[in-house]
């Protein structure tokens, strides 16, 4: 089910950028730092919709004037998280908003890996900014390792829980990244 521009899903660039529900003033200024130079190089945004990184992330594309695809776990006329209703209505008028869920479908806890599969599945890459080692976010950069598709990793202060899962991605293969450029020379459109 959708709403809004559907021709969204025909844009060969798009990234998920993803991370902590619980974001840090230091989650929160990497995705200020990475998502601008991704909207100038028109690359789509796509998260999910959830409270911390993944609003930001949706935020500072359309701030931007770039593209964004959410992704949400319920029907699409379900507001969650609350705080995010005028977010989510923008997103289905003016962006794109899927979901596999049949309209007034409540969000359950089991519908949040399923939306992380089609976030990985739809995206050419994973870019991680925060995430604890068990993690929903966790849960989709591995679903794109298992796909094959590119991962990028914030790497944060080892000592804090909610940069454990990225610290784990780079060592499974991750690619380590601090800045846009890292993305987009991978991608070769720098």
């Amino acid at each position: 089910f959708y709403l809004g521009n559907i021709n969204l899903l025909k844009e060969t660039n798009r990234l998920a950028v993803i991370g902590s529900r619980e974001a840090s003033h230091f989650g929160k200024e990497m995705v200020s730092i990475i998502v601008p130079e991704l909207c100038q190089k028109e690359i789509c945004i796509v998260s999910g919709l959830a409270k911390g990184n993944d609003t930001f992330a949706h935020q500072a594309a359309i701030r931007n004037h770039g593209k964004t695809i959410a992704v949400i776990g319920s029907g699409l006329n379900i507001f969650y998280p609350k705080e995010n209703e005028n977010l989510q209505q923008f997103i289905g008028r003016e962006q794109l908003l899927l979901s596999e869920y049949l309209p007034g479908v409540r969000p359950l806890k089991y519908h949040f890996p399923s939306r992380n599969r089609i976030i990985a599945g739809i995206s050419r890459g994973t870019c991680v900014i925060e995430a604890k080692e068990k993690s929903g976010t966790f849960i989709t950069a591995q679903f794109a390792l298992d796909e094959g598709r590119d991962v990028f990793a914030v790497p944060g202060n080892p000592l804090s829980k909610s940069s454990e899962g990225c610290l784990k991605l780079i060592q499974a293969g991750a690619k380590c990244i601090w800045k846009t450029s890292d993305i987009l020379e991978e991608w070769y459109l720098s």
